[in-house]
């Protein structure tokens, strides 16, 4: 079966930046769901018509990936607001920061904290690979309809091209 809108494509791949460095390496093959919100809108475009066992290489521009860095989603919050067992990479849903935070952070962002200082913490709103070129080699390891239900859903559930953010309990630390 060709890879068309609205199918379900299992996919492995290496991702690298421009320097060659592997960011990210997928053995086990995962399924996205095409035409929903699970891959960027250029992979979709390359993949259209391949077909399993295929092979593509992209080059996606920071505009066609996670977005050029923005260094006003950078943000300055009060060390005291946050938990005690805080570590840099954690992430928070900009819905639910800690409370005493500033009311000018974007509440639609995940956060990422980079930095962690005695007085205050920075949080980062761009996602990690905001700003870098990247290569991408995929390679199509199943193909097949998707159900009515992912349809519907609009997603498989597989969240590699979105930051999110989870933690048992309150879903706001990862």
């Amino acid at each position: 079966m060709k890879i068309t809108p609205q199918c379900v494509v299992a996919l492995t791949w290496t991702l690298k930046d421009t320097l060659g460095e592997v960011l990210d390496e997928l053995d086990e093959p995962v399924e996205f769901l095409l035409g929903g919100n699970d891959l960027l809108a250029k992979i979709e475009e390359a993949l259209q018509g391949h077909e399993a066992g295929d092979k593509v290489d992209l080059h996606l521009e920071p505009e066609e990936a996670f977005g050029d860095y923005d260094e006003n989603l950078v943000f300055l919050e009060a060390r005291k607001i946050f938990p005690a067992e805080l570590e840099e990479g954690m992430t928070f849903d900009g819905f639910a920061l800690p409370q005493g935070s500033s009311p000018d952070t974007p509440q639609n962002n995940i956060y990422t904290v980079t930095e962690i200082y005695p007085e205050h913490v920075v949080l980062d709103g761009n996602h990690p690979l905001a700003g870098i070129a990247l290569r991408l080699s995929l390679k199509v390891e199943s193909v097949r309809e998707a159900t009515e239900t992912e349809i519907g859903q609009g997603s498989l559930g597989t969240g590699f091209f979105r930051l999110e953010s989870s933690l048992p309990g309150n879903g706001t630390l990862h």
